[in-house]
């Protein structure tokens, strides 16, 4: 009885947190422009507090990443922090200068050094240092994290960007009162960016690929499985950029990114917090507006094609045994997109998930078990992937889930989905930061910010019948892709052999 209170003052609380954070009440805080450059502007007035939380979606990512320069939009993030010719420089006529000398210079060094025939050892040494000479001229000119902190000495918390195969992101937050520096700092990082320290910032990036996937097993496992699932489609990538792709790209390469993708067209800016639209808006205006309307970039053409037979990847090292499993899906426009969320938290949400129920709870042959839809992006036909560390004693072949997947739903298993599904929202309207990034990631998608509040609409209409027409279409043996990690302390390297981990 008490546990039946509990749950059912849950539900009058979720009911009327619903009730106020419903799409009605957000129509009547939110407007929507779009510059004559092409830049979309979404506000949310929210007067709680005298903060305003900052997001900037621009529609570019890892898998717009030009052949043979894998990591570039990543590289580009990067650079979006270096500040301008007016933020981050102390004399910006001879840093131009002396940037310019230093891409002459490193263009030489790349020439020589990939030459095919005829290649000059001594010329080789002599243009590279010709080249770190010219940089560290240019060095004494900056003014390092000078746009960090002009940001933070003005009270900016959570600065921070991120690229995944699908997007770039930036966001922060900052007082009310700071709404103009912001229009400011940010428009003119997209107006007047600089390639400022760009070839150490380069080796800072390739530390990154290092640690996350060359000295990581688990790293190596997901790259091999993604360049195992997607055989045409830039989501054979891993993110992050191949080795000696990063060591070869230069300044010249990222600036051409950046006038190709970082155009207003391609852009959403979301403005969440202690604001009035009216006021806001001109400001917005007044310096985004600034930049130059340019052609927006053609989308991507490549269609990775229907897998017809299964896909294996064993990778053996001494780490603990993983598993990796993923199925070919449609991208989040496909009208099953809904069906797939269920079937994800289904499966895979917490400790009440099948997966966790059945291997981890019930039969004990894995330590941790999860799965989740839209690996590695979602903009693209992608994967809906499951993964799982098996206890010791067992092996990885024990956990394939081919029985859990094709289970039907059952009504209660189904019901709390979508209750779930009406929390997890009004979890992602807390706070402004996250209401800001929801805002413009579906404005940039579906073209309307609407679309937050629909999908949980699309969820509640589900059927079991759907659940069971979507996962038979899905999880079939010739649209399977497997990983593994072995223990290299195991039997000679049979699939079956048992794993040495510990528990």
């Amino acid at each position: 009885m008490k546990r039946l209170l509990l749950i059912f003052s849950f539900l009058v609380c979720l009911a009327a947190s619903l009730a106020a954070q419903d799409m009605a009440s957000f129509e009547k805080r939110v407007t929507v422009k779009k510059l004559p450059n092409g830049l979309t502007v979404v506000i949310c007035e929210r007067h709680e507090a005298p903060v305003v939380s900052f997001f900037t979606h621009v529609n570019a990512g890892d898998a717009q990443d030009p052949k043979g320069q894998t990591g570039l939009a990543h590289m580009f993030e990067h650079m979006a922090f270096k500040g301008t010719d007016k933020i981050g420089t102390a004399n910006w006529p001879a840093e131009k200068l002396a940037l310019q000398r230093v891409e002459q210079a490193y263009q030489a060094y790349d020439r020589e050094r990939t030459k095919e025939v005829g290649r000059d050892d001594e010329k080789i040494a002599a243009a590279k240092k010709a080249w770190e000479d010219a940089t560290e001229k240019a060095q004494k000119y900056v003014v390092v994290n000078q746009f960090d902190e002009v940001l933070e000495r003005n009270g900016a918390e959570g600065m921070n960007a991120s690229t995944s195969l699908d997007e770039t992101q930036y966001y922060y937050s900052l007082p009310s009162n700071r709404v103009e520096l912001w229009a400011y700092m940010e428009s003119e990082r997209f107006l007047h960016p600089v390639m400022r320290e760009f070839y150490k910032e380069r080796d800072v990036v390739y530390e990154e690929r290092r640690m996350r996937v060359d000295s990581s097993p688990i790293g190596r496992l997901v790259e091999q499985f993604q360049a195992a699932s997607f055989v045409v489609h830039p989501y054979h990538n891993e993110g992050i950029g191949d080795a000696s792709e990063i060591t070869s790209f230069s300044a010249t390469d990222a600036q051409k990114f950046f006038d190709k993708y970082y155009v207003p067209s391609n852009m959403v800016v979301a403005i969440v917090g202690d604001v009035q639209a009216k006021q806001v808006m001109p400001i917005v205006e007044k310096y985004f507006g600034r930049l130059p309307a340019r052609p927006e970039p053609e989308p991507l053409k490549v269609v990775e094609p229907a897998q017809r037979a299964e896909r294996t990847v064993r990778l053996v090292d001494t780490a603990q045994p993983i598993y990796l499993e993923g199925y070919h899906r449609p991208d989040y426009h496909d009208p099953d997109d809904a069906v797939y969320d269920v079937m994800s938290d289904l499966l895979s949400n917490g400790r009440t998930s099948r997966l966790y129920r059945a291997l981890v709870r019930d039969k004990k042959i894995a330590v941790v078990a999860e799965g989740f839809s839209g690996f590695p992006g979602n903009k693209y036909p992608n994967l809906f992937a499951f993964y799982a560390i098996p206890s010791r004693g067992h092996t990885t072949q024990e956990l394939q889930s081919d029985r859990l997947v094709n289970q039907d739903a059952g009504d209660d298993e189904l019901k709390t989905v979508k209750t779930r599904a009406k929390a997890d929202l009004i979890r992602g309207l807390a706070n402004n930061s996250g209401l800001a990034q929801q805002l413009g990631v579906f404005q940039a998608y579906y073209g309307d910010w609407r679309e937050l509040f629909r999908q949980v609409e699309r969820i509640e209409k589900v059927t079991k019948a759907d659940v069971r027409r979507v996962a038979a279409k899905t999880f079939t043996r010739e649209n399977r892709t497997t990983a593994v990690l072995e223990n290299a302390a195991s039997d000679s390297g049979a699939p079956n052999s048992k794993s040495g981990a510990k528990q």
